[in-house]
């Protein structure tokens, strides 16, 4: 059985928010889930004071979770990145980085200073 880490939609229209849960990975995304392992609640609330938006979870059993072989998501990757549970893949590719030099940049490094100055 694949087990995946991934997101559970729930809540009523314009007010989602996201269940993180382990889950068989060929069942339906609303399916009921191995553990739920936090929420993810991206919709600041203005009217209760806060700037940000929220996420709740159990670090402990993910990184369990994640030490059988469960398999997370490309939005709970990102989201266990930001705080920090999965190590960040800053692995881009040359064609991904923004910072990458293409032909329409001077080829001469004379003109390259003299444009930074």
């Amino acid at each position: 059985m694949v087990v995946r880490i991934r997101m559970s939609m729930l809540g009523s229209r314009n007010n989602k928010f996201f269940n993180l849960v382990a889950i068989n990975g060929k069942q339906r995304r609303d399916a009921k889930p191995l553990e739920t392992l936090g929420v993810y609640r991206p919709r600041i609330d203005q009217a209760l004071g806060s700037k940000y938006k929220t996420v709740e979870w159990s670090a402990d059993r993910i990184r369990y979770w994640l030490k059988v072989g469960a398999q997370p998501s490309k939005s709970a990757a990102r989201l266990l990145e930001l705080g920090g549970i999965l190590p960040s893949n800053n692995t881009r590719t040359a064609a991904e980085s923004p910072t990458s030099t293409t032909q329409s940049g001077p080829k001469n490094t004379d003109q390259a200073t003299q444009r930074l100055s």
